[in-house]
């Protein structure tokens, strides 16, 4: 049975190794999400990049419009963004199914070609039994990693932190804000107060100075008094 796998060696070599690629892109992808779970469990000591720019956006936009009126929609479009490098996971899972289909491909061309060469039923058959096991092992590890039911968790974990105890957060610290600014206020005008106090002083003992002041000093007077002696006579 061995020798009829072998007898087609190119194409059974192939066949794996695309089946083989498509698993793995599926464990990757289940790594992945299954970390950003795990991270979202503590979010306010988490160290990924990704969502702490999560945080940082949420936070951006509160403070920008107060409210995010549809958290739903921000946290899809932060999952639908979560790439390897710059790949994107949903165009791995994409991959990850065509290169099934074009393992199932490759085996159709084998098989059609066995058929040509006037191969009989059991040397064919390799082609259609590594099809269906292929399939099988695709679906198996595509249940057991469970990509869908990953995102839901991650979704909701994500929603529950940042309507919950983010926008909490930010809301406590702006009515702190508030309360604030109204001391800092009083303290502002005491202190500009305060210092007309010192001008309005100066500018009163400057009046009181000019008030009590005689207009001619006493030579002043003298020379006036001269004057209008030569004058008058």
């Amino acid at each position: 049975m061995f020798a009829l796998f072998f007898r087609h060696k190119n194409y059974m070599v192939t066949i794996l190794i695309l089946l083989l690629l498509s698993i793995i892109c599926q464990i990757v992808m289940g790594v992945i999400y299954h970390k950003l779970i795990w991270e979202t469990e503590n979010m306010s000591a988490t160290t990924n990049r990704s969502l702490q720019k999560l945080k940082l956006k949420f936070t951006s936009c509160r403070q920008l419009h107060e409210t995010v009126p549809n958290v739903s929609v921000f946290v899809d479009k932060f999952i639908n963004q979560i790439s390897v490098g710059r790949l994107p996971l949903s165009f791995l899972k994409h991959v990850s199914g065509q290169l099934t289909l074009l393992a199932v491909l490759v085996a159709g061309i084998g098989a059609c070609q066995g058929i040509i060469h006037d191969e009989d039923f059991f040397q064919i058959a390799p082609f259609y039994l590594i099809s269906f096991l292929g399939l099988y092992c695709y679906f198996a590890i595509s249940s057991l990693v469970d990509i869908p039911g990953k995102i839901k968790i991650l979704r909701t974990n994500l929603i529950d932190y940042l309507e919950n105890h983010l926008a909490s957060r930010l809301e406590q610290t702006q009515l702190d804000m508030r309360m604030i600014q109204p001391d800092t206020s009083e303290k502002s005008m005491g202190e500009k107060e305060s210092m007309k106090l010192p001008d309005a002083i100066l500018s009163e003992n400057k009046e009181k100075q000019t008030q009590n002041s005689p207009a001619f000093t006493p030579s002043e007077a003298e020379e006036l008094e001269l004057l209008l002696k030569e004058f008058l006579t």
